[in-house]
């Protein structure tokens, strides 16, 4: 543990007096009288030695030299009344009545200090070799929890894009805190011992380590933190894939694409043994994301193998059906950090030996997301409505519009009640929305969809009689 005011006090047998610096501030160097201009560190003690009267005087002379005695810590062999008049009247800090002489005190200090220093980094060269084990047994989160555990605090890892890779000690419950400093938003966190590490630099910036210590060194926490960064920033790029592995990939994904009992065959050998597989397709705006390393990290977190590929422009894969929601959660949490915008198509399901269609499927999805600007795009919800009408003759397109015949006025042809219909069906039901689209009042919105509700027989809870209204209205349009 790093010396403080009230240790090295008791070190001295002397006494400690003034109330300008906390007996429990850490003590970082000590200076001859004449050596001292300024306090290097406004978070650490310096220590000033002199003899009584010396000190005395440079207390009483005044000026600029006055103000930066006041923020050291003075230390003396000599308890005289003139220099504890002067420590009181400068608000100053002050050991007194030391047992070693003034000659020798600043050497004692010197080397009283440097044998802190030399245990502190023994502490820290202990805590590095036992993290670097840590890290080959148990990967980025062992580091994480054993950081936590060395600095008495907590800690959370976060990607670039602000998502939390791991977290320790009462780190979870300081997530919002971390994503904070780590970005340096306006948030005001208050955290003894906060600190921020960056895991690689520049481009090849990966993540960001943000710590919390109660230790009362907090260069040991800072150095063990530094260490764990680089430790960390050597295991998230081992998950980058080398050329061959990709080529790899690329090829066994040709093979499922072309279907038939070869791709199940491989599915197989690959670990996965589900019927029916989603494919997903992934793009970002910006050329800095790693889209494959942080998919690869998604999978690994949902348990799945990394049937992904790179693809012109965007990355391919093919996830089980029921990992689709959870990675659709990932990307619009990404997405929601303006400066990482991602684009994900998805594919309907389809069996494990015809996967061509899903793949299509996502890709056409994924076009829609690009041009209509949406973060997620399903195919199953693209717009199928022209498709249908296409394949209707004109006996059929008749029998569509049957349904807002009620609507019409005296004279036959749709009128106000048709057209409040549209548009709030074209804007999904949101009343106020469509009220101000139409020029009135909600109220007066709720009765004409309420009239159109009994003229028609249709209900707008209903999401098939929704349906069928807009298949009409469009029909209406040809």
């Amino acid at each position: 543990m790093a010396r403080d005011v009230l240790s090295i006090a008791r070190v001295l047998g002397g006494e400690l007096v003034g109330d300008g610096t906390p007996p429990a501030t850490p003590v970082d160097a000590a200076l001859r009288l004449e050596d001292f201009s300024v306090v290097g560190h406004p978070g650490f003690a310096t220590l000033v030695v002199a003899g009584a009267e010396p000190l005395a005087s440079a207390l009483t002379t005044g000026g600029p030299r006055v103000d930066a005695l006041a923020g050291a810590v003075l230390v003396s062999h000599g308890a005289t009344r003139a220099l504890r008049r002067a420590v009181d009247s400068a608000g100053a800090t002050a050991i007194i009545g030391a047992e070693a002489s003034d000659a020798v005190l600043h050497p004692l200090l010197v080397a009283l200090l440097a044998t802190d220093q030399a245990a502190e980094d023994r502490l820290v060269t202990t805590g590095t070799k036992v993290l670097t084990q840590v890290a080959r047994r148990g990967g980025v989160a062992a580091v994480v929890a054993e950081l936590a555990r060395r600095i008495d605090g907590w800690a959370v890892l976060l990607d670039p894009h602000g998502q939390v890779i791991s977290t320790a000690g009462a780190g979870g419950l300081h997530v919002q805190d971390a994503v904070a400093v780590a970005f340096s938003r306006p948030v005001r966190v208050r955290h003894p011992g906060l600190q921020v590490h960056p895991v690689g630099t520049g481009e090849d910036l990966s993540a960001y380590l943000v710590i919390s210590s109660r230790e009362a060194s907090m260069s040991r926490g800072r150095d063990l933190a530094s260490q764990a960064a680089a430790l960390l920033d050597l295991i998230l790029r081992t998950h980058d894939r080398t050329t061959t592995e990709r080529l790899g990939r690329e090829v066994m994904i040709g093979t499922l694409l072309e279907g038939g009992s070869a791709a199940a065959a491989l599915l197989r050998r690959w670990g996965v043994h589900e019927s029916s597989l989603t494919a997903f397709a992934l793009t970002a705006r910006s050329k800095s994301v790693d889209l494959e390393r942080l998919v690869t990290r998604w999978l690994d977190e949902l348990g799945s193998v990394h049937l992904i590929t790179e693809e012109p422009g965007h990355l391919l894969g093919f996830l089980r059906d029921d990992r689709v929601d959870d990675l659709v959660r990932r990307v619009e949490g990404v997405t929601a950090d303006a400066r990482t915008p991602l684009r994900l198509g998805l594919g309907s399901p389809a069996a494990s030996d015809a996967l061509a269609r899903t793949a299509a499927e996502a890709r056409q999805a994924l076009d829609v997301a690009v041009t209509d600007g949406r973060t997620v795009s399903r195919y199953r919800a693209l717009p199928t409505v022209a498709l249908v009408l296409d394949r209707l003759d004109a006996g059929d397109n008749a029998r569509l519009t049957e349904v807002l015949d009620p609507l019409r006025g005296d004279d036959g042809l749709h009128g106000e009640l048709t057209r409040t219909l549209r548009v709030y069906l074209a804007e999904h039901g949101s009343w106020g929305v469509a009220a101000e689209q139409l020029g009135v009042h909600r109220q007066t919105l709720t009765n004409r969809i309420h009239r159109v509700e009994e003229l028609t027989g249709l209900s707008m809870g209903n999401p098939d009689d929704r349906t069928a209204a807009w298949l009409a209205i469009r029909a209406l349009d040809r």
